[in-house]
């Protein structure tokens, strides 16, 4: 007794419209292949403008941002209007400040601030290798020099525009309870206000490309916290008259002593002044950031 043979099948038609489309292959009994697959829907390798909105949609969605720059936020207001109603209840006058001088006083929230922007920065891109969805991220967008890119620029851009509002907030509260606001000059605000932003947001692009050299969220929080503090606390403790050079080097180009410069009120009569501080911390980061590129190209993940 023979088996039936079985008939072959009607050749496939086009597919109208979405879905799966297969070519009619040819092998016998015109069963279709997985490997014809052709998909109906178009497809692009993936751009800058993708991985900038990747990138978005990643930092906009995830909780760290929203505790880290809350806290800033919080920090940079609450410090700020703490200080002011300080400042003006030990004064006699109370509105006898100087103009310098008023803006002067955000400088204290702006340095705790900082930390919470050290934070973000670090997890931005060190969080995606503890997880292992950098491999996602990096199959979705083959290029990592697009990839550092596109976070680089989101982060830079979030804290750049939400440290120079909430700093300019600060700087008009402080200049409405201790007045002498008229007399602060035009760079005085601008320094005050979108020099803070600037330094304090290159601070974090310093943070992410440690970040993404370390590999390690706290190891790399851990060496941004003591670039920050540890300048200043070992040049606290050189009281050995041969090491007065380093001390002074120390204190002057210390971050905290460069955001004071900003507010034209150095811990030091020497070092940098005006935009000096954004200027050093622009070099700074683009060597760090250029190393991190390197370091992310060579290794595997």
């Amino acid at each position: 007794m023979t088996t039936p043979a079985t008939p072959p099948l009607p050749p496939a038609e086009p597919h109208p419209g979405p879905g799966p489309a297969f070519h009619r292959p040819a092998v016998p009994g015109g069963i279709p292949r997985l490997s014809d697959y052709v998909s109906p829907i178009p497809v692009r390798p993936a751009t800058f403008g993708d991985a900038l909105a990747s990138e978005w949609t990643k930092i906009r969605s995830v909780r760290s941002t929203m505790w880290t720059l809350g806290t800033m936020v919080a920090l940079l207001l609450g410090i700020g209007l703490l200080v002011a109603f300080g400042v003006n209840a030990a004064s006699d006058s109370g509105a006898g400040e100087a103009g310098g001088e008023v803006l002067s006083l955000g400088f204290f929230g702006v340095l705790l601030g900082s930390i919470c922007v050290i934070t973000l920065g670090v997890l931005t891109i060190a969080s995606e290798f503890g997880t292992g969805m950098i491999r996602t991220t990096l199959t979705a967008c083959p290029s990592r020099s697009r990839v550092l890119m596109a976070k680089a620029s989101v982060f830079f851009l979030l804290v750049f525009v939400l440290t120079t509002v909430t700093a300019a907030v600060v700087a008009m509260l402080q200049t409405a309870i201790l007045g002498g606001g008229s007399s602060a000059s035009g760079a005085d605000w601008m320094r005050a206000t979108v020099g803070v932003g600037l330094y304090t947001a290159l601070l974090g692009l310093l943070s992410l490309g440690i970040g993404t050299i370390v590999r390690h969220s706290a190891g790399a929080i851990t060496i941004m916290i003591g670039v920050v503090l540890l300048p200043l606390v070992l040049a606290l403790f050189m009281a050995v008259d041969q090491l007065n050079r380093l001390r002074e080097l120390l204190f002057e180009y210390s971050v905290p002593s460069q955001i004071a410069a900003l507010y034209d009120s150095s811990i030091t009569d020497s070092g940098p002044s005006g935009w000096d501080p954004v200027a050093i911390m622009f070099l700074l980061t683009a060597a760090v950031l250029l190393v991190a590129n390197l370091a992310l190209n060579r290794r595997d993940v």
